[in-house]
C-alpha cells in the first residue's frame, strides 16, 4: 500500500483529497493545524497536529512514513488561509514551502510531488483568448505573488533530483454544494455587498469544482509514469465557464441569496465602477476581489493538458 502525504489535509480541499485517496486504496497522513473530521477514524488515516511552519514536525513526518506521494496544499486560500492574503501568510508560505520540499526531494521513497497552486498567476487578458501554461505571468496580488515563489521554489529544487515527478496545477476558484464563497462574490458589489448582475447574465467565469481537482490528481497519482510526458504544469477547471445567471440559479435552488438588482449593460457603466474601486490595496490583499474591468471578459483556462489525465465531469449543475 502507498502512502501519501496531504499538508494541509483538513481544509476544504485537502480533506477531499485525503477522502479520494483513502478511497482509491492509498494510506494517508493528514498534516494540518486541526483535525476537521472528516476523515478522522477512516482506515488506514492518519492526523499529525502541526502548524505550516512547524519544521521538526514534519522532519518526523518524513522519518516515521514511508512517504511515495506529496500533495502540497497547505497555504493555499479556500484550504488553509482565509479570503484576506497578508504579507505574514505570504512569508510563513515560503518558509514552510522551503523545507517541504527539501524533505520530499531527499527522501528516498517520494516519487511524485503535487502542488497546489492558483490561476491567478496569469496576466488574464482583455481578449478571449484561452489562457494555456505558457501564457504571460502577471503577478497583482499576495495570494498570486505567494504562490508563484511556490511554484519557483519546487522547480529550482526539482532541477536536483529530476527523479521526483513533480506536477504543479494551476487551480481556478474552487467550489462544492455548500461551499459557495468563490461563486457568490462574482454577483456582489465590492462597495455596499449588495448582489447584482448585468443584464440577463449570460458573462461566465472560471471556476473549478473541488471534485474535478480531485479526480485530476487521483488520475495523475495512479496513471502518471513516464516523467518526460507528465511532469510540468497543468491548468485544473471546469470544463465550461459559469455564468452570472447560472451562479443565481443555484443559490436560489439550493441555498438563500436574496434580492439580485439587475444593471444596464453598458462599457460606460462598467467604465465608472472600474474608476471606484480599481487599484486600491482590498484588491492586492482580497482574494475574492472582483474586478469589474474584466468581468464581461469570459477568460477561459485552456485545460486541453490536464484533460489527457482526467475527464472533469463535475460542473454547478452536478455538483456535491
Amino acid at each position: 500500500m502507498k502512502t501519501a502525504l496531504v499538508t494541509g489535509g483538513c481544509g476544504l480541499i485537502g480533506q477531499h483529497i485525503c477522502s479520494g485517496l483513502l478511497k482509491k486504496g492509498y494510506a494517508v497522513v493528514a498534516a494540518d493545524k486541526e483535525e476537521k473530521g472528516y476523515n478522522e477514524g477512516k482506515l488506514n488515516y492518519s492526523f499529525v497536529q502541526c502548524e505550516a511552519t512547524d519544521k521538526n514536525t514534519y522532519a518526523q513526518i518524513f522519518e516515521d512514513y514511508e512517504i511515495e506521494i506529496v500533495i502540497h496544499a497547505a497555504c493555499t486560500v479556500d484550504n488553509d488561509l482565509g479570503p484576506i492574503v497578508t504579507e505574514k501568510e505570504v512569508n510563513e508560505s515560503k518558509q514552510c514551502d522551503k523545507f517541504i520540499y527539501r524533505y520530499a526531494m531527499t527522501t528516498d521513497s517520494v516519487k511524485k510531488f503535487i502542488l497546489v497552486s492558483t490561476d491567478r498567476v496569469y496576466d488574464f487578458p482583455k481578449t478571449r483568448e484561452p489562457l494555456r501554461e505558457d501564457a504571460d505571468i502577471k503577478i497583482t496580488s499576495n495570494y498570486a505573488a505567494m504562490k508563484y515563489e511556490s511554484e519557483k521554489a519546487l522547480i529550482s529544487e526539482m532541477k536536483h533530483h529530476r527523479e521526483v515527478m513533480v506536477c504543479i496545477t494551476r487551480v481556478a476558484p474552487v467550489y462544492t454544494f455548500n461551499f459557495t464563497d468563490n461563486l457568490v462574490a462574482k454577483i456582489t458589489d465590492p462597495k455596499d455587498g449588495t448582489k447584482f448582475v448585468f443584464g440577463k447574465g449570460q458573462y461566465g467565469f472560471q471556476f473549478c469544482c473541488v471534485h474535478n481537482l480531485v479526480d485530476f490528481i487521483l488520475c495523475f497519482v495512479k496513471n502518471a509514469e513516464d516523467i518526460e510526458q507528465f511532469a510540468g504544469i497543468y491548468n485544473v477547471c471546469d470544463k465550461m465557464l459559469t455564468t452570472a445567471a447560472d451562479i443565481i440559479a443555484f443559490m436560489r435552488e439550493n441555498h438563500s441569496l436574496g434580492t439580485v438588482l439587475q444593471k444596464k449593460e453598458s462599457a460606460g457603466a462598467l467604465s465608472k465602477i472600474k474608476g471606484i474601486f480599481g487599484g486600491n490595496k482590498e484588491e492586492k490583499t482580497n482574494y475574492r476581489y472582483l474586478d469589474f474591468s474584466k468581468i464581461e471578459n469570459n477568460n477561459l483556462l485552456d485545460n486541453t493538458r490536464a484533460k489527457k489525465l482526467a475527464n472533469f465531469r463535475w460542473d454547478i449543475h452536478n455538483t456535491k
